[in-house]
């Protein structure tokens, strides 16, 4: 006879009063600080920000944001998800506030003695600069948008979008992050811009970069490349021991290391076929600048380097607008998608109230955009560490912020010394993790059309941009839903009924679709009736279609309402076939749909 297997043992509990648990969240804000201080520079480096711009942004999320958002566990910083957001504005509102020098104001330069090259350079230079101040100013306003959002109470809408196209618009920025943080990890430029010409997009530098790769800086390379299978290694390592000590810690260690062992810090030649990057000499050398490190100015010798001011000219703008809404929509959808999905590993069960936490992210976007930081959301991987720590309470938050701030001010020049090909490697590592092959095979395991929504949203994100990419995923998604035989007003609305049976026993009957779009509504009775009743039945029987997304809140809201003492029991898909061999695939009724209107 098989014995029963033990439930897992219950969580140690909370010490009462605001020091109780401070030995467990200083240790895991310490843990956290070590992962998160070279990520938050290489995301700074990677969006077009000053490094230290990502560190002014994980130091607001933990001394602002912790003590706003009720979110016990989750860390607030930079994230790589945003990257290409962030990237876009500074480069799209730099090009439109900065326009290229006519050919007389050219022909004056030329004369003056500065080449092609050099006009060119400076220009970018100044889009650079003027495109980081913008998107601040883009920055300020959106996290007071994130404000009022939270104040409308708005955080439900993380439940709005559908699952597949937002796997795939993860999955698409992990790809434009390879393709642009491969060129620093084997220390190359990027195919050149040309006068006029929108940057390369992440087809092309893939396209160029085999070509361009026979031309790599040996030294840069091997920081990169060993950073690399330090990353990788330790991934897929499964040994506890090893797992204790984070890869970003020893990819620091190394990659500082061979940095002074190859001098980066002064300028010098190396021999080797001539390549792109700057400084090329006639006689095939390549100059090497010490721009392979972390650019770090001392806070406390030289404060105004540290910080700038934003400009909001860009907000009243066509294209300003746009990035607006990136920041606000795609920023708050990952910031509360992963404050949710950190509910699920918080030992102790503790519920986020979604609207403090949009308010809480807003407000300190807002703070820190007004000198010079990145935008913030709860990030899911630096969060999962802080409970694998032994994190307990928003303190362990806090603490990480602290740390990041002592850094910055006591140890500046050790941060410069970081080379910026370690950090590169650290942002292809992040790309793989969100484009992970195995997201794609668990995707085609769920189904075929949500494989067509997943690679659909990514093939047209990858050729266009994001807002484009997922507008096209979601539509995908409608159109599926509309060839199993969903009506437009059974998209938007919930056709839903609730039978009482006494006092602790309700069903929920739900006719017509259940699908992504009306799942809110759906969503609503179900936890009505919860909140008065404890058995929870759904019939699905009368339902035509019952996509993925809703099998897997369903699947998700059963276990929340089993937390709490109550249940939620899904009946009903018995003549409903799913459209894979996977348990949470979409349903599609095998009844005539003439009884299902009845």
């Amino acid at each position: 006879m098989t014995a029963t297997p033990s439930a897992p043992p219950p969580p140690p509990p909370l010490k009462p009063g605001p020091f109780g648990n401070l030995r467990f969240d200083a240790i895991a804000g310490f843990l956290v600080f070590l992962i998160a201080m070279p990520l938050c520079l290489a995301i700074a480096k990677a969006s077009g920000f000053p490094p230290i711009a990502g560190i002014w942004t994980a130091v607001a999320g933990g001394l602002i944001a912790t003590w706003v958002s009720n979110s016990a566990l989750t860390i607030k910083g930079p994230a790589a998800g945003l990257i290409v957001i962030v990237a876009g504005a500074v480069t799209g509102l730099g090009r439109d506030f900065v326009p290229e020098p006519s050919a007389d104001e050219r022909a004056v330069l030329v004369a003056s003695g500065q080449t092609d090259e050099q006009i060119t350079k400076a220009v970018e230079d100044e889009r650079a600069e003027v495109g980081y101040r913008l998107t601040l100013g883009i920055g300020v306003v959106s996290g007071v948008v994130q404000v009022l959002l939270g104040l409308l109470r708005a955080g439900r809408l993380v439940d709005f979008f559908p699952l597949t196209p937002v796997h795939g618009m993860l999955a698409s920025i992990g790809i434009i992050i390879i393709a642009k943080q491969l060129y620093s990890v084997c220390g190359i430029a990027p195919p050149p811009t040309h006068p006029g010409e929108e940057p390369p997009g992440p087809l092309v530098l893939l396209a160029e970069f085999p070509a361009r790769v026979v031309a790599f800086n040996p030294e840069i390379l091997v920081i990169g490349g060993i950073s690399l299978v330090i990353l990788f290694a330790h991934f897929f390592i499964r040994n506890k021991w090893v797992k204790m000590v984070p890869a970003q810690l020893v990819v620091l260690v190394v990659a500082v290391a061979l940095g002074f062992a190859f001098d980066l810090e002064h300028e010098h030649t190396h021999l080797f076929p001539p390549s792109h990057f700057n400084g090329e000499a006639d006689d095939g050398e390549v100059v090497k600048w010490p721009q392979f490190l972390v650019n770090m100015p001392n806070v406390l010798a030289e404060p105004a380097k540290a910080f700038t001011l934003p400009d909001f000219r860009g907000v009243a703008t066509l294209s300003g607008l746009k990035w607006l809404f990136l920041f606000v929509a795609i920023g708050s959808l990952e910031s509360l998608l992963a404050a949710k999905a950190i509910e699920q590993f918080d030992p102790w069960r503790r519920k986020t109230n979604f609207d403090r936490d949009l308010i809480g992210i807003g407000l300190a976007n807002a703070l820190v955009a007004c000198v010079g930081g990145l935008p913030m959301i709860s990030e899911i991987v630096r969060s999962k560490a802080n409970i694998d720590a032994g994190g307990r309470t928003r303190q362990a938050n806090a603490w990480h912020g602290l740390f990041l701030l002592a850094a910055v001010l006591a140890i500046p020049g050790l941060l410069h010394e970081i080379p910026l090909a370690a950090l590169g490697a650290m942002l292809v590592f992040t790309g793989f993790r969100l484009a992970n092959p195995t997201e794609f095979v668990k995707t085609f395991k769920i189904g075929t059309e949500q494989f067509v929504v997943f690679v659909g949203t990514i093939v047209a994100t990858l050729a266009t941009d994001l807002l484009i990419g997922i507008g096209v995923g979601i539509a995908l998604k409608v159109a599926f839903h509309l060839w199993h035989g969903a009506t437009v007003r059974c998209l938007v609305k919930a056709d839903v009924t609730a039978v009482t049976d006494g006092d602790r026993r309700v069903t929920v009957v739900v006719r017509r679709v259940a699908v992504f779009s009306n799942w809110l509504g759906l969503r609503k009775v179900i936890l009505t009736q919860a909140e008065l009743r404890e058995h929870i039945t759904l019939d699905l029987s009368q339902t035509k279609l019952v996509d993925h997304s809703v099998m897997e809140k369903l699947h998700t809201l059963e276990r929340e309402l089993t937390a709490v003492g109550k249940t939620l029991t899904v009946v009903g898909l018995d003549n409903h076939r799913p459209l894979s061999d996977h348990p949470l695939a979409a349903r599609k009724s095998t009844v005539q749909a003439a009884v299902l209107r009845r």
